[in-house]
């Protein structure tokens, strides 16, 4: 399964913090990279190329030019969970290309009082955000990867 990849945030000591479609936040330790894949070197010698990074096109990776990436699966197989505010939270999009639903079924469910708005689901401004527990409670496990 793609862990899909909403943001990456550059820190000191080659430190990465990477936000996951599912609601789960990581960080990423670059340093071991140095010495196992001389590829990484740049990242240690040019700090600048380091800050730099940006999210690969549709989330499947982190990339700083054509020769360095990192997959999806290794910054979430191998980065450290970390505690946030918004752990556990996803937008809408992110909730039905999951679980493999269309926003109007979230919407509905709103309406029909299936997702409680204020403590399954948040509005703020034009988005929509749901919680990773309730879309399990009434849909199940996700059926669909990124």
């Amino acid at each position: 399964m793609f862990h899909k990849i909403k943001s990456v945030t550059p820190l000191p000591d080659y430190m990465l913090t990477i936000q996951f479609s599912e609601g789960v936040t990581k960080r990423y330790d670059i340093k071991p990279l140095f010495e196992s894949f001389p590829m990484f070197l740049p990242l240690k010698e040019h700090p600048d190329l380091f800050s730099s990074v940006t999210v690969d096109i549709g989330g499947y990776g982190i990339i700083w030019n054509d020769d360095i990436d990192i997959a999806c699966d290794e910054l979430f197989l191998h980065g450290e969970t970390i505690q946030t505010p918004f752990d556990g939270l996803m937008a809408f999009s992110d909730a039905t290309q999951l679980w493999g639903l269309n926003e109007s079924t979230l919407r509905k469910a709103i309406a029909y009082g299936k997702l409680i708005n204020g403590i399954d689901v948040c509005k703020f401004g034009k988005q929509w955000v749901i919680s990773c527990e309730a879309m399990e409670r009434e849909y199940g496990a996700p059926k669909a990867a990124g």
